[in-house]
């Protein structure tokens, strides 16, 4: 779907097939999920030639999913109101990314794996640590300047970090309410357990703005940290416990 993604396993004996499973389920997903295809399951959703009762059990999964979160953010996040490069109304990207990865993180777990990271497009999953006791450390980019770092996050164990920001596909995050790309922040950081959720939580502060983070602080375990175009930061209170020192 138009992302590279890394996967660095720090585990000293990996299995191959570990590897495979992830690549071959990543794949997967980009045939069923992708609105870039016009041939997958989700472009002939929102074409209206498959309903709810015609898909399998994978694809309803999501689309409960997508319901769940247009009812949580009351419509700040809505699947069926965005506009989709197929060509539909239909793009359920904003949780699938998230979701496909924190899947893959699953994936190795099950073979074994204890110890890794997985990079999607700058949306991280983390297991265990790089070295020892050591904790993973993420930089946040800057939203303005490529060449600065605007936080670092630190963490270990089972960690999810999401960003939703315009500098690396501009104004490309669409308001539901408004069917209009939304702009006012510069850039919203989720942290927290399960990166399907903060992968989604981050396009839903996105668009409702610094109300945003009110709103997340309403969810246990998740975290945010806003910029906002004249280089203001904000975060909720849990934040904190994830920044580096400095």
């Amino acid at each position: 779907m138009g992302m590279a993604v890394s996967i660095d396993i720090r585990d000293l004996h990996v299995p191959v097939a570990a590897i495979d499973d992830v690549v071959e389920w990543l794949h997967h997903v980009d045939a069923t999920f992708s609105p870039y295809k016009q041939e997958s399951p989700i472009s002939a959703i929102g074409r209206g030639q498959l309903g709810f009762d015609d898909v399998d059990d994978e694809v309803r999964d999501v689309l409960r999913l997508c319901e769940q979160l247009r009812l949580d953010s009351d419509g700040s996040f809505d699947a069926f109101e965005v506009p989709a490069p197929n060509g539909t109304r239909f793009d359920p990207c904003g949780v699938v990314k998230g979701w496909s990865i924190e899947h893959a993180a699953e994936i190795l777990e099950q073979r074994g794996c204890r110890n890794f990271c997985i990079n999607a497009g700058g949306d991280i999953a983390l297991r265990g640590s790089p070295v020892g006791d050591e904790s993973w450390t993420v930089g946040i980019r800057h939203p303005v300047d490529d060449q600065r770092l605007a936080t670092v996050v630190t963490g270990s164990g089972r960690l999810a970090v999401a960003t939703s920001a315009t500098y690396e596909r501009g104004a490309h995050i669409i308001n539901p309410h408004t069917g209009q790309p939304t702009t006012d922040l510069a850039s919203v950081t989720v942290v927290g357990p399960d990166l399907t959720l903060a992968d989604a939580y981050a396009t839903i502060v996105f668009v409702m703005g610094l109300d945003g983070l009110e709103w997340l602080e309403k969810h246990p375990d998740y975290d945010g940290y806003v910029i906002t175009h004249d280089d203001t930061t904000y975060w909720t209170p849990g934040f904190a416990d994830y920044r580096a020192s400095e």
